[in-house]
This record gives C-alpha cells, structure tokens and sequence, in this order.
C-alpha cells in the first residue's frame, strides 16, 4: 500500500528524497522545499478562501505551466479585491480605483485589511492542517506574508533555508485565471509513496510575463535590487519566450494595457533621475530589459548565487546570453 510522504519517518523521508533526487538530477533539499509548496497549495484552495484566491508568479509557470526549469521557493497569492474591500471598489467593472485620491484610500484599507485577514483567516487554515495531519512544521504570520517553517531532512549550501514563504496581495482581481493541477517535483519518481497535489487557479501565463517584463522595465530604470533571487525574473522571461508566451503576450493588447493601468494605479515609480516611470510606454514598444551600470553587476552577481545553489536547474545559461535574449525580447516587443 502506497504512503504519504509527508508520513513517512524523517529518516524514511531523507531516503526517499535521496532516491528522487538521484533519480532526477536535482538537488533534495529543492525536492523537499517543493512537496511543502505543494502541500501550502493544496491546502488553501480546497479550503473556503480558495476560490478567491489566485496563484500567480514564476512558481506558479512553474509548477501549473512547465514552463520554467527553475526551482521557486516562494508562493505569490492574490486575494480578489472585491473580496477583500466590497464596500470600495462596489460594482466598478475593472475593479481599479478611478483618481489617486481613490487609489490612495483603497490602498490604505488593504494595508489595514489585509494582514488581519492573513493573520486572521489564513494562518489559522494552515495551522488547523498541520495539527490534523501531524506534520512536522509552524505557520507564522508577518504583515501579508506566512512563513511555513518544516523540519528539513535534507540540507543545501544555505541560500534555500527550510521555509516557504507565501505572500498574499489584494489589489486586483487575480484575473485572467484559470483551474490547473500541480504535482510536486518528486511525484513517480519512487514507488509506492504518495507526494502531494493541488488544484488551484491560477493567473494566465500571459499576464504574468506582462507583470515580470514590467518589474524588469522599472529595475532598469532605476538600477537596484529588491531582496535576493531578484534575477528569476530574467529567467523567467527568457523561459516564457521559449514557450511562445512572450510572442502571444505581445499580440494581446488588452492585456497589456490592463497590467499598465494596473501598475500605473496602484504601483506608480520613478527612475533614478526621478522622472514618473510611463508604463504605457514599456508596453507600446518601449520595454527596458537590459540594465547597465552597477545595475547589471549586482544582477550578474545575484544570478550567480542562483546558479551556485542549483535553482535554475538545467537552464542556467550563462549570463551574457541571458541578457542577449532579454535584448532579443525587448527589440520584437517594439513591432508586436
């Protein structure tokens, strides 16, 4: 009779990650960090939120679409604003805020509202599964985020430690999205144990390339990182236009148009010169995804130490033909 990994003894646990992982090629300590991933999933979206939540970023073109050849650590979870502030955003069809004053109010109730909820609703559903199915782990809340901390068997250099961070947003409607199945990296690979599997929904791949591109746009323009592991973008990018993401991304105008008005509503920025950052702009032919200057160092630099740990897999491509791509993308975004 087949066992549920997350069942299995520590060491029982250990043995079988070494197995998965000699029989892939990838590093365990990843293999393990992916089942708890999976687990997270699966728990929230058979749970009473989960129809409006929305899985969305590179785990999810990972995981849900196959589409990148990278490990990602980290959950991002979008909880339909309309859920979360209904008395504000009312019947509004695109469900934006209509001056900055609005956007400004809107902003602050998410603030307000949305820990709470984390911390409130959330943390608790986690935290009830782990008792009933006596995993090995704690849930722990901070502001949006929860932090999923296991008891790691398997050990990396370091840069991966044993805990999944998810990472809650309220400020859209998670849409366009659809239901996918995700199973964890490890699944078939030994026999006679059970690895867990989800069915969440998940945002269309085409927007989130709109949404990384557009990260990259403003990094560019303003030459500084955001936290470590920021050169997944990049990759992702690349990985997207392999699968002819990027090109159909380019021919859906509507979307593209929507992720600007979004990113210029509720995330406006400014570059390094302190000029507005015009994401209309980025997505009519004006995408930057090439940075300069210390800009490109520190990303070469954080896109080593990924390299170094194992996260990018097969896929680690040296990062001067990384770059060559993304130029690549940014030159046919124009004439899309």
């Amino acid at each position: 009779m087949a066992e549920a990994f997350l069942q299995l003894s520590a060491e029982d646990r250990q043995e079988a990650l070494r197995v998965a992982a000699d029989r892939s090629g990838r590093p365990a300590h990843l293999l393990e960090k992916d089942v708890w991933v999976v687990w997270a999933l699966a728990t929230l979206f058979r749970s009473s939120i989960g129809e409006h939540l929305v899985f969305k970023g590179g785990t999810s073109l990972s995981k849900a679409f196959g589409v990148i050849r990278r490990f990602s650590e980290d959950v991002d979870l979008t909880y339909d604003i309309r859920q979360l502030l209904p008395d504000l955003v009312g019947d509004k069809l695109e469900a934006l805020p209509e001056t900055r004053s609005e956007e400004k109010r809107w902003t602050s109730e998410v603030r307000k509202r949305l820990p709470a909820w984390v911390s409130g609703t959330v943390e608790p559903i986690l935290a009830q599964a782990l008792t009933t199915e006596s995993l090995a782990a704690a849930i722990r809340s901070d502001d949006d985020k929860l932090f999923l901390d296991y008891e790691a068997t398997c050990a990396g250099s370091g840069y991966v430690g044993p805990s999944v961070m998810l990472e809650f947003g309220a400020r859209s409607t998670g849409e366009p999205a659809t239901e996918r199945e995700i199973k964890c990296d490890a699944d078939g690979l030994i026999d006679g144990v059970l690895f867990p599997f989800a069915r969440p929904r998940v945002m269309r791949a085409e927007r989130t390339f709109w949404e990384k591109a557009t990260a990259i746009h403003v990094f560019c323009l303003q030459q500084r990182l955001r936290g470590d592991r920021f050169a997944r973008h990049w990759h992702d990018l690349v990985r997207l236009d392999d699968a002819g993401l990027a090109t159909a991304a380019f021919a859906d105008r509507d979307l593209a148009h929507a992720v600007a008005r979004h990113k210029k509503m509720f995330f406006p920025e400014k570059a390094a010169d302190r000029s507005v950052i015009d994401y209309e702009a980025a997505v009519n032919g004006g995408l930057q995804l090439v940075p300069t200057g210390m800009g490109a160092t520190a990303l070469a630099e954080d896109y080593q130490r990924m390299v170094e740990d194992g996260l990018l897999l097969e896929d680690a491509e040296p990062f001067e033909e990384l770059m060559a791509r993304c130029k690549d993308i940014a030159e046919r975004s124009v004439f899309a």
